[in-house]
């Protein structure tokens, strides 16, 4: 197994620590675990295109890993009250949605690259998650009168619900298949 595997799987291995730890309110370990775990996701990537280790295992793990360390990480902030559901319902439904195209559009040999819009997506949430996970801080807690998590949670929201729609539309004739 080359490296990016290796970090991928260590990313998935680390969930349930991750889980554990904020679930027991080691808020600063959690963070620790979840911005460790995401630098991963940045940094196999980069590793696999850099030196031509792209592999299928890592096409199919590296965006899963990505989804259940965020899907995760949302999931037990709205068990720990921070988050209202319905978010995190629109947030899984788009990943559910995009995942399921992907994979009828792979059988079907098209591949559906991530957009900017996307990427945009996945960086608001890896920011909206520690922060929200360390309750603002060391951000000022109040932007303009409104909390710095609720700020970045909202932008994170309006760009998976963006992204999703561009993805549909610019991928429709998955559908049409």
């Amino acid at each position: 197994m080359n490296l990016p595997n290796k970090l991928t799987v260590g990313r998935i291995c680390a969930i349930p620590v991750f889980i554990i730890a904020l679930m027991m309110d080691q808020r600063v370990l959690a963070c620790c675990l979840f911005i460790a775990a995401a630098l991963t996701d940045f940094l196999d990537g980069q590793i696999a295109r850099k030196y031509d280790l792209v592999t299928n295992f890592g096409k199919l793990m590296d965006p899963l890993a990505d989804k259940l360390l965020t899907m995760s990480a949302f999931i037990c902030l709205v068990g720990l009250d921070q988050i209202p559901a319905w978010m995190v319902i629109v947030i899984l439904g788009r990943e559910f949605i995009i995942t399921g195209m992907r994979q009828v559009a792979a059988a079907e040999g098209i591949v559906i690259a991530a957009g900017w819009s996307g990427k945009i997506k996945t960086v608001l949430q890896m920011v909206a998650i520690p922060v929200l996970i360390l309750e603002n801080w060391p951000c000022d807690p109040y932007l303009g009168g409104f909390p710095a998590d609720q700020i970045l949670l909202w932008a994170a929201l309006v760009m998976t619900v963006v992204s999703g729609i561009e993805y549909m539309v610019k991928n429709r004739q998955v559908f049409s298949q």
